[in-house]
């Protein structure tokens, strides 16, 4: 199955321009092909065009060739439609100009909006119209929109009617999401070939609405020519990834997973790394903690195994040596870090893992503020080595700001994780996750209703399951993070997002792992 690739404007100006020059592909017959894509997307989702005017807002520029098609196409099709130009006609050129030609030999109507003494004529037609495309600005703005850009996406967002974006959304920057001075609010945007890094990203998904992707002809050749390094993790991807089980097999085939964490006072964390990993459908888990929560451990959580470690005085991990060498002995992966609290002591216990492990590490948490002490620990180790940071503990471990760390989020946690060669998991809304070979996914699952505590000890539950399981690093991290997200989102739906627990994610696991293989199932059905 093929991956959603999600590009740069870059990397899409390229894919266009190999399939043009290389594959003998010719630039109009692309933006026909996008345009007749949207118009199908626009006919589907907005059926009331049929009866209420369409306003196509056009730049000069290719976007606006897009929408030139979409309105001789909806005027073919008899629906009411006329465009607004945001230019003088002479301005448009290239394939724009020639789709631009094809509206006005249709006897298609075109307002040329030049400055703000037309702007009465500009809401007049906003009054009166049911459906705004928005075809003004495209993937290659990269400076704040001002003037009569800026005036019409604010008429327009100020309107009330329903948009379609093409492409992307007027005055939204195509590789970080952010908002160049305005952007518009569509209801659904269509985007030619691939999705583009702002459209699945924060803060850019408050604008983009419902995603569509049309296919528009790019060469297999030129994708691969490209190669770009970023997908969009989905169901269907996710589905295929679930391992089914033979019927002759027992727990010893599905791994052993020591789970080191808790200290006085913070056992949850623990229970819920725990518990999460039993519901991913791991064979054995054993809570490695603090002797003095021995007790709590099992009895709250009666299916996993306990092995206690040394403690301080305060209840937080003593390092023992030989005591870490022998609570790993026999496992499959080890999980690290949830409320195990930061001292010399769970320092020198990182140490010890990160040098002495022969299984898959997952590090989270307090674990990864040990870290952050000092990173090249990394270097030490011979295993496979997963972090699972909130933007707070990634600005810890690379010594920058949070804000700084979620302006850049996706290019911080590449840089990371090829640096110091581990998986990293960059939690959040859009969750990244990036390997040590540069590749790197973005998670369009999870809701605002899982900021609250616990969700993390969860998440790292289930990567360190799936490891324990034997799965590789990559898909342990990417189907561990959509579950997660997916999970999350189930729950919200029945509970609502407001109160939903980490606990409501752990129960919603085996469910949420049945729709994905029946995802999957239905795929191949078909």
């Amino acid at each position: 199955m093929s991956p959603m690739y999600v590009v740069t404007a870059k990397e899409m100006r390229e894919l266009e321009q190999l399939t043009i020059d290389q594959h003998g592909t010719p630039g109009h017959v692309l933006m026909e092909q996008a345009g007749a894509g949207a118009t199908d997307v626009l006919l589907a989702a907005f059926p009331h065009v049929r009866t209420a005017p369409v306003l196509i807002f056009a730049g000069k520029g290719n976007n606006g060739g897009d929408g030139f098609v979409i309105a001789r196409l909806l005027k073919k099709q008899g629906i009411a439609c006329e465009v607004v130009l945001a230019a003088k006609k002479e301005e448009v050129t290239g394939d724009a100009l020639r789709n631009l030609t094809m509206f006005v030999q249709q006897r298609g109507r075109v307002t040329e909006i030049t400055d703000a003494t037309l702007y009465d004529r500009v809401q007049h037609k906003l009054d009166s119209c049911g459906l705004i495309v928005d075809a003004l600005l495209g993937t290659g703005l990269n400076a704040p929109v001002r003037g009569l850009m800026a005036d019409l996406i604010a008429m327009i967002n100020a309107s009330g009617v329903p948009v379609l974006a093409v492409d992307i959304p007027s005055g939204l920057d195509a590789d970080r999401g952010v908002v160049l001075g305005s952007a518009v609010k569509a209801a659904l945007t269509t985007t030619f070939g691939y999705p583009k890094l702002g459209l699945v990203v924060a803060p850019g998904l408050a604008h983009v609405g419902r995603l569509e992707v049309v296919e528009i002809g790019i060469a297999p050749e030129a994708l691969a020519a490209v190669t770009p390094q970023t997908a969009l993790l989905t169901k269907a991807d996710m589905g295929a990834r679930i391992r089914g089980r033979d019927v002759d097999v027992h727990k010893g085939d599905f791994g052993h997973l020591l789970v080191v964490a808790g200290s006085r006072g913070k056992s949850g964390a623990a229970l819920m790394s725990g518990g999460a990993a039993l519901r991913i459908g791991t064979g054995l888990v054993t809570l490695g903690g603090p002797a003095s929560l021995n007790t709590v451990f099992s009895t709250a959580l009666m299916e996993a195994m306990t092995v206690p470690l040394p403690e301080q005085p305060d209840g937080s991990l003593r390092f023992d040596a030989q005591a870490m060498t022998e609570a790993m002995h026999g496992k499959s992966a080890i999980a690290f870090g949830p409320g195990v609290g930061v001292s010399t002591h769970t320092i020198g216990v990182l140490r010890c893992l990160l040098t002495q492990s022969t299984q898959p590490l997952v590090i989270d948490a307090d674990g990864l503020n040990c870290l952050a002490t000092d990173p090249n620990l990394l270097r030490e180790t011979k295993v496979p080595v997963v972090l699972t940071p909130h933007p707070g503990e990634m600005a810890r471990l690379v010594k920058i700001s949070n804000a700084e760390v979620q302006e850049r989020r996706l290019e911080v946690a590449r840089a990371f994780a090829t640096q110091h060669h581990c998986y990293l998991v960059l939690k959040g809304a859009r969750t990244v996750i990036a390997a040590p070979d540069g590749k790197a996914w973005i998670n369009p699952t999870g809701n605002s209703g899982m900021a609250s505590g616990g969700m993390g000890d969860v998440l790292t539950g289930i990567i360190s399951g799936l490891l324990a399981q034997g799965y590789a690093p990559t898909d342990a991290c990417c189907l561990g993070v959509f579950l997660h997200g997916y999970v999350g989102d189930r729950a919200a739906q029945e509970k609502g997002q407001i109160g939903i627990l980490a606990r409501d994610l752990i129960d919603q696991l085996p469910m949420g792992i049945r729709e994905l293989q029946n995802s999957r199932s239905r795929m191949g059905e078909g």
